[in-house]
């Protein structure tokens, strides 16, 4: 049946290769060759490729080296992240300009909440349009009744698509497609799946949900099933809470000397309190990441008495921790997180309340004030 007017509730938007396209505007002579962006350190990972390089197999995420052994014949070029900040805020000043609620994802992407608007089809098409014209960047659109088929519907006939779905189109459309298909279904989750003989979003549809309940829990067992068949009542906008932010980076050769080690750590901690200090955020857990040459993942953590973003705290008792912890082997990455976040305002709200805790003990027991955990 033909997807009605009124199950058409949500849009999702995202720019069609996004940093290649921005390479593109200023380097037209590119258009038509595979180009690559990505770093040049040998554990460089490409962040987007032009579809002319996607055919040779080249994807987000992959080692840079395996991607010019894909596409020797590739442009590459490194990422500017400042341009790419720049162009999204256009893209998306844009985007709000048209539809009063909007949830951005991504410096690329975004969900528009359509419900209401005359012809979501009409306005979507003249919201791409001055996309284009004004930024000279083509964007794909998915529109369905939910977010889960609009996001999958607009990854369906990139670039440049427009497919409009409601949700028993796209159980049939995408029925024979491989469960990872679906957002939230990862490749670990689909190899389990396929362990089941669920090999595709269909078989999964029809699985007995008591089997996904015994094989992965109750909720996500009846999440899995639910996600098949593109059921889901996500609202857009809904506050995602930030609860930590980090630093981390993957070095282009392994290290084993403490002093720059040490060194490395004390720099992410510094861009991790600025940006922490730039949004008036501040937490409580201090944790530092630290990955072996084999791969080996151990984490350290540390919580302060008071939440903070001060840099001289953040940084000596991540220190610490990485002295404590002492690599017996080459570190292959290094991160610093803070987690546990509130705002400013919250924190030295929650620091008052602790201190007036303590003063209530100290004046007996007659006030019976319990600190924060």
């Amino acid at each position: 049946m033909p997807a009605t007017e009124e199950a058409l509730r949500v849009a999702h938007l995202d720019a069609d290769a996004f940093y290649v396209s921005i390479e593109l505007r200023r380097r037209p002579e590119l258009r038509g060759l595979p180009v690559i962006v990505a770093g040049s350190g040998p554990r460089a990972v490409v962040t987007t490729a032009s579809y002319e390089a996607r055919r040779f197999g080249v994807g987000s995420a992959m080692p840079a080296s395996r991607a010019r052994r894909l596409c020797p014949q590739a442009v590459v070029l490194a990422p500017d992240f400042p341009t790419y900040r720049q162009a999204s805020k256009q893209v998306m000043d844009i985007v709000r300009a048209h539809v009063e609620r909007v949830e951005v994802v991504g410096l690329d992407e975004a969900y528009l909440d359509v419900d209401g608007l005359f012809s979501p089809r009409a306005a979507m098409r003249r919201l791409l349009a001055e996309i284009k014209s004004a930024t000279q960047l083509t964007c794909s659109i998915g529109i369905g009744p939910n977010k889960l088929v609009a996001k999958v519907a607009s990854d369906a006939e990139k670039p440049a698509g427009f497919v409009v779905l409601d949700r028993r189109q796209a159980c049939a459309r995408f029925a024979s497609s491989p469960p990872g298909l679906v957002p939230g279904i990862g490749p670990k989750t689909a190899a389990r799946l396929a362990e089941l003989g669920l090999t595709t979003l269909g078989a999964l549809a029809r699985a007995p949900e008591q089997m996904l309940v015994e094989r992965f829990g109750a909720n996500l067992g009846r999440e899995l099933r639910r996600r098949a068949r593109f059921e889901h009542d996500g609202q857009i906008g809904a506050a995602r809470k930030v609860v930590s932010e980090s630093r981390e980076r993957t070095f282009d050769s392994d290290i084993s000397d403490p002093a720059e080690m040490g060194e490395a750590l004390a720099r992410m901690a510094g861009e991790l309190c600025a940006s922490l200090a730039a949004h008036g955020r501040r937490g409580r857990t201090i944790a530092i990441k630290v990955r072996l040459d084999d791969w080996t993942t151990v984490t350290r953590a540390h919580t302060v008495a008071e939440p903070t973003c001060e840099l001289e705290l953040v940084r000596a008792h991540a220190l610490r921790l990485l002295r404590e912890y002492a690599p017996a082997r080459p570190v292959r990455l290094l991160g610093v997180r803070v987690a546990g976040l509130a705002s400013a305002a919250a924190g030295d709200a929650q620091g008052e309340r602790a201190r007036s805790a303590v003063d209530g003990e100290r004046d007996g027991p007659a006030c019976q004030l319990a600190l924060p955990v």
